[in-house]
């Protein structure tokens, strides 16, 4: 895992998905002159300052390479999931757990969980609301992981799932 980056380098910052390293600066942290990046979050436009030497901690990290978006892919195709007997909140708390770890296989997994459950029953506003945020984080990471339009990296997710609602 790669801890240095560049301005200019795409970087992951958990829950908030894709973000540009668009300046490295030094910040008068706690009486101390510590080195930060600073993110601009792709979809959001919000800027992130992050110290350097918490990069790691806070779950920065790499894009993942092309070989990994198979993974995710085969990930969203699998069916093999327990069947869910927990209340919505529970779920709701476990999936929100995963999609802070930054992974892109744990976000892929919620992202599956929750299609393949809307299949057999009705998602509440705040699973539905948190599918979108999956959706959302996946389509963007594995388009410029691919090097392709997110428009097709979402025509890909859907036709996984529309298999799946068949």
């Amino acid at each position: 895992m790669k801890q240095a980056f560049a301005v200019g380098d795409k970087a992951v910052y958990p829950v908030h998905g894709v973000a540009e390293v668009v300046a490295l600066e030094s910040r008068d942290i706690g009486g101390s002159n510590t080195p930060v990046y600073i993110l601009k979050i792709l979809d959001t436009g919000m800027k992130i300052m992050v110290p350097t030497i918490n990069a790691g901690s806070v779950g920065l990290r790499d894009l993942i390479s092309s070989k990994q978006v198979k993974e995710v892919i085969s990930i969203l195709k699998s069916r093999d999931i327990p069947r869910d007997t927990q209340t919505w909140n529970r779920r709701y708390r476990e999936y929100m757990e995963k999609i802070k770890t930054g992974s892109v296989f744990e976000i892929a997994e919620v992202m599956r969980d929750l299609c393949v459950l809307r299949t057999t029953k009705e998602l509440s506003f705040g699973e539905r609301k948190m599918l979108d945020t999956a959706r959302g984080l996946l389509t963007k990471e594995l388009a410029l992981a691919k090097g392709v339009g997110e428009d097709k990296i979402s025509a890909e997710i859907d036709a996984i799932f529309a298999v799946a609602a068949a």
